[in-house]
């Protein structure tokens, strides 16, 4: 209300005023979730900014070399906050109390030890969209831009905390540009992502995190449902997060990338992660996979499994998230040697993804890895499957509610029309009529405890 009312009183503001405003507006807002996070994307955004600025400035002849030095200057308050602790214990094995209390004792106050650290809302995902602006501007030899543009490229509110991860050339012209404005096409458009992500995230995501529980490690009919019930939250959670940046962006007059495409309807690997997290997937393929020979070389399979490792500990630090990755780069390198070895058809294929998607997102959801290793193994033992076990299963579901896997089911329905029909993710649920209908679903059926984002905590 502040900022328009300021432009009200201007009449005709200047450009710099809006972009000022918004810049502004996504300061305060980090402020608002914690000083942490508002001080450390500070530090990271104006060193990545006033660093490529010094490469180019009095070393435009051969910047390249220096990013070796700019990017893991850039990734320092990362590795420090997210992967500190598990380096040095899980790791290295190194008992870090006793050294931190020598180090960093002060009369009257302690450091705290780092597993205590509050991990900056959103620097996974801020992180990686400065060093691509770092490596695209070099590499590209593009223009160096104004101060307040990047700075509004690098801390735009609806994408900032949980992605998606935008690139140079898709958000900066429009930052450059930018200016408030709330067109009806914009606004009508912008609404209908935002009424389908809520739906999302309050109704879907939120019910199936309430039905989640911990499943006995003996019986693989529980670990199964869990898996599921645990997939399908997060997809509607994060997809929900994505839609709604995407349609405040629209408001807003800034067009985001999309984030998701139906992922649980593909038929391969390989399009699995064409359609879930875009963004991510194109910034590892993009920023490590091809720089380290892509599918070109004879060690294709290993630049894989690399990737895919990594990219599993971007998502935590901790040994389960690196065997979820894992088992992706090797279903990946699976679909690679198969695919033009054996024809399969859409619904064996789709039915075979699915099922893998789905088993490692054991490895997600389960932090301790001697339980871990006991549902892996249940899994794949023939004694865990007894009837005994299902009927045990079926019993403990007679009095908990359907509705939400049946809403699940039929989304996932109505994105396949979408898809397949009209050749456009999410295209029958951006109907008005169904949007009438998700809005009355939202109001009878959210539940009245809040769950945050879950991605949030990557």
């Amino acid at each position: 209300m502040v900022i328009f009312g300021l432009r009200a009183f201007f009449r005709n503001p200047p450009e710099w005023f809006d972009k000022t405003a918004l810049l502004a507006l996504g300061l305060f807002l980090l402020l608002c979730i914690s000083e942490v996070t508002f001080v450390i994307f500070l530090a990271v955004a104006v060193s990545s900014y006033f660093g490529l600025k010094w490469i180019l400035r009095f070393h435009g002849r051969a910047p390249r070399r220096y990013l070796f030095l700019l990017i893991p200057l850039q990734l320092l308050p990362l590795l420090f906050y997210k992967y500190g602790d598990f380096f040095l214990h899980n790791v290295l094995h190194l008992n870090f109390s006793s050294l931190r209390l020598w180090l960093f004792h002060v009369e009257g106050y302690n450091i705290p030890a780092l597993h205590d650290l509050v991990i900056p809302v959103g620097i996974s995902f801020y992180t990686f969209q400065k060093v691509a602006f770092v490596v695209d501007t070099i590499s590209f030899k593009q223009p160096f831009s104004r101060f307040l543009d990047y700075m509004n490229f690098a801390g735009f509110f609806p994408q900032i905390v949980a992605g998606p991860i935008e690139r140079r050339r898709d958000l900066l012209p429009q930052m450059q540009c930018f200016r408030f404005s709330f067109t009806k096409e914009a606004v009508d458009e912008g609404t209908r992502w935002m009424v389908l992500g809520l739906f999302f995230k309050c109704v879907l995501a939120n019910n199936l995190a309430a039905q989640l529980n911990e499943a006995s490690a003996s019986n693989a009919y529980q670990i199964w449902i869990s898996n599921l019930f645990f997939g399908l939250r997060i997809y509607y959670d994060f997809a929900g997060y994505s839609f709604i940046a995407l349609g405040l962006a629209r408001w807003l007059g800034i067009r985001l990338t999309p984030n998701f495409a139906s992922p649980y309807l593909s038929t391969s690997a390989t399009e699995f992660w064409r359609r879930w997290h875009i963004t991510l997937s194109q910034w590892f393929r993009d920023y490590l996979y091809i720089p380290l020979g892509g599918g070109r070389v004879g060690w294709w399979a290993f630049n894989i499994a690399l990737v895919f490792a990594v990219s599993g500990l971007w998502h935590g630090a901790g040994w389960g998230f690196v065997l979820w990755g894992t088992m992706h780069g090797v279903f990946l390198i699976i679909n690679r040697l198969s695919h033009k070895r054996i024809a399969v058809p859409s619904f064996v294929g789709w039915l075979f993804t699915n099922a893998a998607a789905f088993l490692a997102w054991l490895c997600f959801y389960e932090t301790r890895p001697g339980v871990l290793l006991a549902k892996l193994h249940a899994l794949i033992t023939p004694s865990a499957y007894k009837w005994e076990l299902a009927h045990h299963v079926f019993d403990g579901c007679k009095n908990k509610p359907v509705y939400c896997l049946l809403l699940c089911g039929l989304v996932l329905i109505a994105e396949w029309f979408s898809l397949f029909r009209k050749g456009e993710a999410y295209y029958y649920l951006r109907r008005p009529a169904l949007l009438f209908v998700l809005v009355v679903l939202i109001v009878i059926l959210a539940p009245e405890s809040n769950n945050g984002f879950i991605y949030f905590a990557f």
